[in-house]
């Protein structure tokens, strides 16, 4: 049976004798690597045998003076899962066990805070901890805020996944993470990777950064709905937002993405970023519906009687601008668009590119037909 080496032990136990706040072991050099207040320090291992058996040892050495027992770890470890469930008491000591899984504990724990995500950090600096850190609002107010977005900008092109693509954009948008500069600089990139618009749609829907014209009959609308928008009314309230400036810019860059998908995670997350624009006015939510259904149904409730909070809204604004009956039925409509939509479709084909567009024509024609009304060129 492997055994540590006398040098090894004693020099690992002199480590862990000191307040460390972090642990990692670098597997390719064989080095064990701590953080304390004072700085860095470091073990270089002399390996007896192979060495992930020795790495094991080393391991049962952590989790016995961090935990009390050498197999403390992989009991632990199945109650620390990636849905949050590590125990905020117990993440800093997750922090000293050299184990790559524990650290993941604890980025998805919902215990986090800055400093623990410093240490964090330092012990496992990837892109995937990096975006999980700073969907808490006291890492994105703290200091490791800036330094978590500025790596994943630097990353981002060298990132293979759309979705993750999609969620690092939408995660360095956050207020005070970037400057405008390095903002605008993503924005233009995004010519060359649409599926970084999406994750602008998802951060900035009304503040996006490109140049935006109101549609021509903005100024007509906007004074006749307004009153209704300030009284409450979220379909006034949409018909505003579409139709001004930002909105126009939205509906724009919606259909850029929507006219040359790369693969089906860049549709899915298109799918979800329009639909959260329109929620407001969604009127119910029927995840078994094709595109033909959504908008007949979306056409069927402009003449329904006032009924409901929906039904009331509709009719009010249908009534203060009739000629507008079809953006608001394409407003309903896209409110009702989402990734179950596609879900058929995807369930039977992993295709990309052109052969995929071709697949999902009979939602990506719909939507566009809806955005197009929007925009004010509806047949």
């Amino acid at each position: 049976m492997i055994e540590l080496s006398s040098e090894d032990a004693l020099r690992l136990n002199v480590m862990l004798a000191n307040p460390l706040q972090a642990v990692r072991i670098d597997e390719s050099s064989m080095t064990v690597h701590a953080l304390s207040e004072q700085g860095e320090a470091s073990v270089k291992l002399n390996p007896r045998g192979r060495d992930d058996q020795y790495l094991k040892k080393v391991r049962e050495l952590l989790s016995s003076q961090v935990l009390g027992s050498p197999g403390g770890y992989p009991i632990f470890l199945r109650r620390w899962t990636r849905m949050g469930q590590a125990r905020d008491n117990s993440l800093e000591q997750l922090l000293l066990l050299g184990e790559p899984e524990a650290v993941v504990a604890v980025v998805h724990a919902s215990g986090l805070t800055d400093e623990i995500a410093r240490r964090a950090w330092w012990a496992m600096p990837v892109a995937d901890n990096a975006r999980r850190m700073l969907e808490r609002e006291c890492v994105v107010g703290g200091s490791m805020g800036s330094v978590l977005a500025e790596f994943l900008v630097e990353f981002l092109p060298f990132e293979t996944e759309h979705r993750a693509m999609v969620e690092t954009v939408r995660l360095v948008l956050q207020p005070g993470l970037i400057d405008d500069e390095l903002r605008d600089k993503l924005w233009r990139a995004a010519r060359r990777k649409n599926s970084y618009f999406i994750g602008f749609m998802d951060a900035l829907p009304d503040a996006l950064p490109g140049d935006g014209r109101p549609r021509a009959d903005w100024q007509h609308v906007a004074p006749r709905v307004q009153h209704l928008a300030q009284a409450g009314n979220p379909v006034a309230a949409q018909l505003c937002r579409c139709l001004s400036d930002r909105g126009q810019l939205f509906l724009e860059t919606a259909e850029l993405v929507f006219r040359k998908p790369s693969n089906q995670d860049v549709v899915v997350e298109l799918l979800k970023s329009i639909q959260n624009y329109f929620a407001t006015v969604c009127p119910n939510n029927d995840p078994s519906a094709d595109m033909t259904t959504i908008v007949s149904d979306a056409e069927a409730l402009l003449d329904v009687p006032a009924v409901c909070p929906t039904t009331t809204a509709v009719q009010e604004v249908v009534g203060e601008v009739p000629e507008h009956r079809e953006d608001v039925r394409a407003m309903l409509a896209l409110s009702w668009v989402g990734e179950s939509l596609v879900n058929p479709i995807f369930a039977r084909t992993d295709a990309i590119g052109s052969l995929m567009r071709k697949k999902i024509e009979p939602v990506m024609e719909p939507v566009l037909a809806q955005i197009a009304q929007l925009r004010g060129k509806g047949g």
